[in-house]
């Protein structure tokens, strides 16, 4: 459905620090940087953070979430941790399953170092 996803940030090299960082741990390359803008590429799509064209300041979506798919809840463990560790802050309940009307999920939450709101998630059998 989608071919990428592009958000905002106010400082490139610490975008770049979280995003290699957490990409890292689901097994995505580090950026491809070009001018105000950096690219990860996965076989299902992309993900770009840019400093906006506009000169404004980047702002977080209220109410947005930008949602990554994992192959284990470990994986999905790994890539909070990796948040945390490079810049991002917790947010939601802590990392676990939780269940609802999409069935059983394992989920972890984090804000980016500009306050964009990011999900790991893992579908349960």
């Amino acid at each position: 459905m989608f071919s990428h996803v592009m958000i905002g940030t106010n400082d490139l090299d610490k975008a770049k620090n979280f995003y290699d960082a957490v990409l890292g741990a689901l097994g995505i390359a580090p950026a491809v940087v070009d001018g105000h803008r950096i690219f990860y590429f996965s076989p299902t799509g992309i993900l770009s953070i840019s400093v906006p064209i506009n000169g404004e300041p980047a702002t977080a979506a209220n109410g947005g979430t930008i949602g990554f798919a994992c192959g284990s809840p470990a994986q999905a463990d790994a890539w909070h941790a990796a948040g945390v560790a490079n810049g991002g802050s917790t947010c939601e309940d802590p990392p676990g399953v939780r269940e609802g009307g999409m069935g059983k999920m394992y989920l972890a939450y984090l804000r980016d170092p500009d306050g964009n709101k990011l999900c790991a998630l893992h579908r349960m059998g």
